[in-house]
């Protein structure tokens, strides 16, 4: 059983900070992807129950080292230098072990790096990324010190320099970003998150987006998480912006589910363009181990 990892991490623009983290991870690193604007770096890690969690924890001592929140400034919203390690599984079959080996991350972050660890999805009854972020880390530091939340494992504080890790197991999601053609603004690019997230007036299901507005390309970008790639398809989300923003291009953050990029449209250009499944393959045939 192969179950993968996707930390977060708040350092998108020194390229040796950001490899030194990803050789800390460990032979499982699949894929990096940074960006500067967001001034972060999405890893994805492939492992069996059992060892997965202890190359996490290996890569976060290095980011624990070497990110400082305190100095970050990112247009990605974050509570955390390591900001999010879910665990992932591919097949429902594997949601147990998913959910046991994030337990086990949790604890390990905890114990070992002195981290406050928050969940949410399926093991928070469905408390989301966004509830925790907002405000940033000033506000959840003054929600933990007002009693409203408590961290679920380790200190009942941020840590000075790393504030605080939130943790899931979950399915695979597609991060995926579509970046307006000028003179699109930001006000364009937070008007149509708006519109077409889920719970929007044009909502599709499974879909989190916000506005941003990207300095190094000069550059509206609505930045999306679907988290139901079958109900909501890249293709579909790119459709959804077109009709009220000229689409510049398109870029996928990490890895995708094969599936999830079937119909993309051939006239936009899309950005890192590579999937869970090819990746999965060459790390197996680089190890020796079947999937």
């Amino acid at each position: 059983m192969t179950l993968l990892a996707y930390p977060n991490v708040s350092e998108g623009r020194e390229r040796t900070t950001i490899e030194r983290i990803g050789r800390a991870f460990g032979p499982g690193l699949l894929d990096v992807h940074s960006d500067p604007d967001h001034h972060r770096s999405a890893y994805t890690l492939a492992g069996e129950p059992g060892e997965l969690a202890a190359s996490v924890v290996a890569g976060a001592a290095e980011v624990v080292r070497s990110v400082t929140l305190d100095r970050h400034a990112g247009v990605h919203p974050r509570v955390g230098a390591l900001d999010v390690a879910p665990i992932v599984y591919i097949d429902e079959r594997d949601r147990g072990a998913a959910c046991a080996e994030a337990l086990v991350l949790a604890d390990l972050l905890a114990e070992r790096l002195e981290l406050p660890v928050f969940l949410y999805g399926t093991l928070a009854d469905g408390r989301t990324r966004a509830e925790l972020r907002r405000g940033g880390p000033a506000e959840l530091e003054r929600r933990i010190e007002a009693g409203e939340l408590t961290p679920d494992f380790g200190p009942r504080r941020l840590h000075p320099t790393a504030g605080a890790v939130l943790v899931a197991a979950r399915p695979p999601l597609v991060a995926f970003n579509v970046e307006l053609a000028p003179p699109a603004t930001l006000e364009d690019a937070r008007r149509i998150a708006a519109l077409i997230r889920e719970g929007g007036a044009e909502g599709r299901p499974g879909l989190r987006a916000i506005g941003l507005w990207l300095d190094q390309l000069g550059l509206a970008q609505v930045s999306t998480n679907i988290e139901d790639h079958r109900a909501t398809p890249p293709s579909e989300v790119v459709a959804a912006v077109a009709r009220h923003a000229a689409v510049a291009d398109a870029e996928l953050v990490g890895l995708a589910p094969e599936v999830a990029l079937e119909g993309f449209p051939a006239d936009v250009p899309l950005r890192g363009r590579a999937t869970i499944e090819e990746e999965l393959a060459a790390w197996a045939r680089r190890i020796g181990r079947p999937l």
